[in-house]
């Protein structure tokens, strides 16, 4: 078996460490994903799936603990550097464009991500723009007509399939998703996610999604992780999680939520004993 796409060990980060507001945000997370892998994470606010896909990302560099994209050693490396082989979509809709620019320009610097860096106006060519057009029509959308329009004037929907489109246009090493239906409306989020099942399987990517919903978690993905304070406290994979319901999820969550109080409990008890 070869490597890894995506291998962290160790991770670890505290956030006002030291502080009133101190958060252990990652507690010794340990999680490797093979080659075309779909997993799901989900938890509560304040888990820590957020801050792992962050790390992962680049977006800080975690205390301890190492991340290996494909077999590198990323741990260290900025964010711009692990765009080569990362890509990524945010949660909100304007974020990872630049509204300024339009779509073919866009597009044309996703498509530029693994290249040395040239300049935009040599980039869309009239055989580039036809190649571009033909990729967003497959989007269904309708806005291969549209390649000249800002992408400020899109609508969220249409500006989060663009950002899949420029994340998936060079085959990344690996898919980051954070969230990224979160903020579009029941319809716009359902095509989104379509258009993301149908990159993800069309491509063969190795894909890590944070997602909120239990639904999702349950519905989508061949592996789903459960974090809860920093830590993975689950993991569902095969047979498991093709047998995965919501109501597993919950009872899961209200293991955790029971442990914790009686670590609390504990702690308390043996507080006492000593005062």
């Amino acid at each position: 078996m070869g490597e890894p796409a995506l291998e962290v060990r160790g991770l670890r980060h505290t956030f006002h460490g030291g502080g009133p507001n101190e958060m252990r945000a990652l507690q010794g997370v340990d999680l490797a994903l093979e080659p075309a892998t779909f997993v799901v994470v989900v938890g509560t606010n304040g888990s820590g799936k957020s801050t792992l896909l962050n790390a992962v990302a680049g977006s800080f560099v975690p205390e301890q603990g190492s991340i290996r994209v494909a077999g590198v050693d990323v741990t260290r490396a900025p964010e711009h550097a692990r765009a080569r082989s990362i890509g990524r979509v945010f949660q909100d809709p304007l974020t990872g464009t630049a509204p300024h620019l339009t779509i073919a320009e866009n597009l044309a610097l996703a498509e530029q991500r693994t290249a040395r860096r040239r300049g935009l106006r040599r980039a869309v060519t009239r055989g580039a723009r036809r190649a571009l057009a033909e990729r967003v029509a497959a989007l269904g959308m309708g806005l291969e007509d549209r390649l000249d329009a800002p992408m400020a004037l899109l609508s969220g929907g249409q500006r989060q399939a663009l950002t899949l489109l420029m994340a998936t246009l060079v085959r990344p090493d690996l898919l980051l998703l954070d969230e990224h239906t979160a903020a579009l409306d029941p319809s716009s989020a359902g095509q989104v996610l379509r258009l993301t099942q149908q990159a993800i399987d069309r491509d063969q990517l190795t894909t890590l999604m944070v997602t909120h919903s239990m639904q999702e978690a349950v519905r989508l993905g061949d592996r789903a992780i459960m974090m809860h304070q920093g830590r993975i406290v689950e993991d569902f994979s095969g047979a498991r999680k093709r047998r995965l319901r919501v109501t597993d999820l919950l009872d899961c969550f209200e293991q955790v939520r029971n442990a914790d109080q009686l670590d609390e409990s504990a702690a308390e008890m043996l507080r006492l004993a000593y005062v």
